[in-house]
């Protein structure tokens, strides 16, 4: 998913995205230690997807965050 598309979803929407990618993820470095994933390059990019949401959900906190002195 793309960062624009990612910005434009709701903070709860974007919890629940990254929660099915982490749970992806864990499903994926399962099927790689047992030498059934197909394509390795999947891991790589659900690991970028993961960041992206992280970053976002961050900038969303920050925003709501009062200034401290």
């Amino acid at each position: 998913m793309k960062m624009d598309e990612i910005r434009q979803l709701t903070t709860n929407e974007i919890r629940v995205h990254l929660e099915d990618a982490l749970e992806e993820m864990e499903n994926l470095r399962f099927l790689h230690s047992t030498h059934q994933l197909d394509n390795p390059m999947r891991l790589r990019l659900l690991r970028k997807d993961i960041a992206r949401y992280k970053t976002v959900l961050r900038a969303h906190e920050l925003e709501h965050e009062p200034l401290s002195k």
